[in-house]
């Protein structure tokens, strides 16, 4: 099973990257440590990484109003990694889609 799950494509993390032109998010596997997502996306892309940032994001509870009474839930946690890149380097995340 592949540590990467699925690069990250929202206005915040392309705004991140257009600030920097070295720095792209991914979401990983919870298990994940750093060294193993500095291995993975060097594997994959075939890249230098110079920093690996993480973040664990715990789901959020969600409640809806319905017909049959009150519906709760939770949203799924995951972990995210902002990747940098030695200098110069880039991903052309948009080639795989």
């Amino acid at each position: 099973m592949g540590i990467i799950i699925k690069p990250i494509f929202t206005e915040k993390q392309t705004d991140i990257t257009d600030k920097f032109d070295n720095r792209y998010g991914f979401i990983v596997v919870p298990t994940a440590n750093k060294v193993d997502i500095k291995n993975a996306i060097e594997e994959l892309y075939n890249v230098h990484v110079v920093r690996v940032n993480t973040i664990k994001y715990n789901g959020k509870l969600k409640s809806r109003f319905t017909k049959s009474g009150v519906v709760q839930g939770r949203t799924p946690s995951f972990k995210k990694a902002i990747v940098t890149l030695k200098k110069g380097e880039t991903i052309d995340l948009y080639s795989n889609i």
